[in-house]
């Protein structure tokens, strides 16, 4: 099982390991594009892999500060109280990078970036670009995938 995402179509397709596209998601990666500087707000290319997934039996629609439930569950009027809050919500696949000098140390490294492939408000448009450097998802495909994959598997994120 592997993990691609293509941020010109913004899709995120989780493929088999006899090559064939299991599940296709919408997504939307970084406003700001591509890039692999810390505090670029930019998504960051190359072979990654999920270091760590977060979340697990929690609510739909958890919110989740610094990977840790707040106790919180999103709502409409939670988000008017909160303008601006960038939602990181359900569930959390942290990514972490395998190329050094790409996205591995440094200054490029996306673990110590916090790059996610989160949940977000079902408000949220998906198939564009309106993140700060993470993949986000709508919390049902978030969980369709979260329950597919595993620690270690592979994510190639490419333009």
């Amino acid at each position: 099982m592997r993990i691609h995402i293509g941020i010109a179509q913004q899709q995120l397709d989780l493929i088999n390991d006899e090559d064939k596209v299991i599940s296709s998601y919408l997504i939307s990666s970084a406003r700001k594009g591509v890039g692999q500087q810390r505090g670029s707000f930019c998504t960051p290319l190359g072979k990654h892999i999920i270091r760590a997934k977060i979340g697990d039996k929690q609510p739909v629609n958890t919110v989740f500060i610094k990977r840790r439930p707040t106790g919180e569950i999103y709502t409409p009027e939670l988000a008017a109280r909160y303008p601006g809050r960038d939602w990181i919500l359900t569930r959390i696949m942290w990514l972490s990078g395998c190329e050094i000098g790409l996205n591995r140390l440094g200054l490029v490294d996306t673990m110590r970036r916090y790059i996610y492939i989160h949940g977000s408000p079902d408000s949220a448009e998906m198939g564009k670009p309106g993140s700060i450097g993470c993949i986000r998802m709508h919390n049902g495909d978030l969980l369709d995938l979260f329950n597919q994959v595993s620690i270690g598997v592979s994510v190639d994120i490419n333009y």
